[in-house]
C-alpha cells in the first residue's frame, strides 16, 4: 500500500491564491486507486511544523497556485534543498523537505509539486474564470495520477509534462 499525503497551501481571501485549499476540498472526493492511502494537508502556508506530515509516507504531492507556472498547470519532481526559505514561517517543498531529512534522520519522500496557474492574487476577490478551469484540468491530471502511484510512474509523467 503506498501512503501518499496531498500538501496543499493558499489563502482563500485571496482570489487565486485559493487554488491550493480548493485543490485539495475536490481532491478529496477522488478515490485513490484500490490499495493506497491518501492523506490530505492544508494551511496557508508551508511551515517547519509540516515535516512531521512527511514522517511514515511513501509520496507527497505539494499542491498551490501559481503566477508564473503555464496555464493550466505544471508539474514536476521536488528535491531536498535549502533554499533562502528554510529558517522562515514560509517554506518551499524543496525546503521543507530537507528539514524533514535534518529532524528526522531519514531521507524524505519523493516528492513532486503540482503548480496551478493564476493570474488574481488580490485581497477579497474570488477564484476568477480562468483559475477555475486551470483547477479542473489540474484535477482530471491529479486522477490521472492516482491510477499509478508511485515515485517512479510520476518520474515517468514529470518528465513529460516539465515544470
Amino acid at each position: 500500500m503506498t501512503r501518499l499525503v496531498v500538501l496543499a497551501w493558499g489563502n482563500p481571501s485571496r482570489g487565486d491564491d485559493a487554488l491550493g485549499p480548493e485543490f485539495l476540498r475536490l481532491a478529496e472526493a477522488i478515490a485513490p486507486a484500490a490499495g493506497h492511502r491518501v492523506e490530505f494537508v492544508t494551511d496557508f502556508q508551508l511551515q517547519p511544523e509540516h515535516a512531521t506530515d512527511l514522517l511514515g509516507r511513501d509520496l507527497a504531492l505539494f499542491v498551490d497556485a501559481s503566477a508564473t507556472a503555464a496555464a493550466p498547470f505544471a508539474f514536476g519532481a521536488v528535491a531536498p534543498a535549502r533554499d533562502h526559505t528554510f529558517t522562515s514561517h514560509s517554506m518551499s517543498p524543496a525546503a521543507l523537505l530537507a528539514a524533514h531529512a535534518a529532524a528526522f534522520a531519514e531521507p524524505a519522500p519523493p516528492a513532486f509539486v503540482l503548480a496551478i496557474r493564476g493570474e488574481r492574487f488580490e485581497l477579497g476577490e474570488a477564484l476568477g474564470a480562468s483559475a477555475r478551469e486551470n483547477l479542473r484540468q489540474a484535477l482530471a491530471f491529479y486522477r490521472r495520477l492516482l491510477a499509478e502511484i508511485s515515485g517512479e510512474a510520476w518520474d515517468r509523467v514529470a518528465r513529460v509534462e516539465r515544470m
